[in-house]
């Protein structure tokens, strides 16, 4: 089973071929019909002949009639494909017997890192971290679900003139108590406790700064007390993984301290390949095509004037490092304002020799989260919304959802459904938008029932669960059945489960997860509305109807819970 799409599209190729070999039939969903040829007009034109004799010269030589129960020419030379219910229903059972639910592995598996989340030790996550964290986590899912072979990283921010100032305050509070402080999550304070140290002392200052030249320079017992703090912080973003629901693991972080022995080697590679210009002290690569306001060349700083390095050459030692290792398929999932950084970075990349065809590098770009003033999303004094309290709020929340709706879930229950439903919420609010836009953060929005909601679609898989639980023995060996499409809403819903593999597919493409966001709620609606309209256990109800129905609905609580899974939330049996 595949995607209808395909099916049609490999269909219809002959009789293209038969006028222009390699011609694209171009098969689309249609609102006037299931699908769409639309590749009559342009193929018309290169022959220079009337597009509906194209068309129906395209239409006398298919044979479509195991497949379709209309076909008609429209328009100008659009060919107009309506399914044979019969075929629908072959093609739903064929999905239904189906381990990967009819998705395709990918036609070309390729070694692919996502690169996401990305936090600072020693600072606690905030709402800012969230898209991130999310965004990339579903596409590792679903990248992984096709048949690629994905790499997790996590590159925090784990280096730099800060440690100086972070590791002496570590000193100063003693290491029993700067470990408890880190350990209970409090990141937020004991940075904020340094900063004040370092701005109100210059004793400190320069302790600070002594600090970051025997870090730099790999002193024992300065990169011991490093450790800790990358330690502890470590510890802390996992409690937030594992509250999040997220597949990133301690072993993912690759911080950019890891790249530090390659800095040097960086700058002699760079050097030798005529690329390295002397620019003020700095040494600096000027990639084409990229200049400032003035139109003036805009330089990539490799080594600044003192001879340390910045990020950009942790990036370029990050992109060869990887490259080295066979990955084809760079992906960063990182917030808009980094795609002009980005893009410099990686033509350098390519000027070096390190960024070459198959190997590309692909920048994922997210909007920011806001709040109901259409301002970035903070608490009330101003400051950044930590991401563990708001998973504590969406939780809290939820539970009290839960016991408004279903009085009889208590206990342990309702705390484990107010989890999955509290979380899955913010995460689906998120994933749910066009991941390039920003977004209003609002409880009382993400956490509705109704509507393309987390919650809406977890229950609509919990009601199902429901039916097939209520329908005892009669819910066994579904995935046998060969369903009767009968009603409109038994084929409605069947041409939306058979959507699953394009959905997937097209999330990877576009590398969107809203896409199949959208397609789980038009799945969900069509069982809405066929659940309303085609009974399933009520009395009177034709046994072969009725397994045919009860099929329909494991087969959809299937491809809810699978398509959610994706998205990397949970779909519980009951709400």
């Amino acid at each position: 089973m595949a995607d209808p799409v395909l099916f049609l599209a490999a269909r219809l190729q002959p009789a293209f071929d038969r006028l222009e070999p390699g011609a694209d039939p171009v098969v689309r969903p249609s609102d006037r019909a299931d699908y769409q040829s639309n590749g009559v007009l342009p193929l018309a034109k290169r022959l220079g002949r009337k597009p509906r004799d194209v068309a129906q010269a395209i239409v006398d030589s298919v044979d479509l009639a195991d497949i379709c129960s209309k076909i008609e020419i429209a328009g100008p030379g659009f060919v107009n494909l309506t399914l044979a219910d019969g075929f629908v229903a072959e093609q739903v059972a064929a999905m239904a017997i189906d381990g990967r639910l009819g998705v395709r592995l990918a036609a070309q598996p390729e070694r692919v890192v996502v690169d996401y989340s990305a936090p600072n030790v020693a600072k606690e996550m905030h709402v800012g971290h969230l898209r991130s964290t999310i965004i990339g986590d579903s596409l590792v899912r679903a990248l992984s679900f096709v048949g690629h072979t994905v790499s997790r990283e996590n590159h925090v921010g784990d280096w730099g003139l800060q440690f100086g100032m972070l590791i002496e305050h570590l000193l100063d509070i003693g290491e029993a108590e700067a470990t408890n402080e880190l350990s209970t999550g409090d990141l937020t304070s004991f940075y904020r406790q340094a900063k004040v140290s370092f701005d109100g002392s210059d004793a400190f200052k320069e302790r600070a700064r002594q600090r970051v030249v025997m870090l730099q320079s790999g002193d024992d017992e300065t990169r011991r007390l490093w450790h800790i703090l990358v330690e502890q912080s470590a510890v802390y973003f996992q409690q937030v993984y594992d509250r999040l629901g997220v597949l990133l693991r301690t072993e993912d972080i690759v911080g950019e301290s890891a790249y530090n022995d390659q800095l040097a080697g960086i700058v002699a590679d760079l050097d030798t390949a005529g690329l390295l210009v002397d620019s003020d002290g700095a040494r600096c690569v000027f990639p084409p095509g990229f200049t400032g306001r003035e139109g003036e060349p805009q330089p990539v700083i490799v080594q600044n004037r003192n001879g340390g390095y910045g990020y950009a050459a942790t990036d370029l030692a990050t992109v060869r490092e990887r490259v080295e290792r066979n990955i084809t398929w760079l992906i960063y999932v990182v917030g808009a304002p980094q795609a002009h950084h980005l893009a410099m970075v990686w033509k350098v990349c390519e000027m070096a020799g390190w960024l070459q065809p198959p190997a590309r590098a692909v920048h994922v770009p997210f909007g920011s989260v806001l709040g109901e003033d259409r301002k970035m999303y903070r608490t009330r004094s101003g400051d950044s919304v930590k991401l563990s309290g708001l998973l504590d709020e969406a939780v809290e929340r939820a539970a009290a959802a839960i016991a408004e709706k279903n009085p009889a879930i208590t206990g342990d229950e309702r705390a484990n459904v107010a989890r999955i439903v509290g979380i899955g919420a913010v995460k689906y609010a998120d994933l749910a938008n066009d991941r390039i836009k920003d977004y209003v953060f609002s409880f009382d929005r993400m956490l509705t029932f109704e509507g393309n909601t987390g919650p809406y679609l977890q229950y609509a898989h919990a009601r199902i669960r429901s039916i097939l639980r209520n329908a005892g023995g009669e819910a066994s060996e579904l995935s046998a059945v060969m369903p009767i499409i009968g009603e409109p809403q038994e084929r409605a819903l069947g041409m939306a489960l058979l959507g699953l593999d394009a959905a997937v597919h097209d999330t990877i493409d576009k590398l969107g997860p809203h896409r199949l966001c959208t397609y789980l709620f038009d799945v969900a609606q069509a069982f809405t509305s066929f659940y309303e309209a085609c009974p399933v256990l009520k009395a009177g109800v034709a046994e072969r109807v009725r397994r045919s129905r009860l099929a329909l609905c494991d087969l959809t609580a299937r491809v809810l819970a699978t398509g959610l899974g994706l998205l990397g939330i949970e779909a519980p049996e009951r709400m």
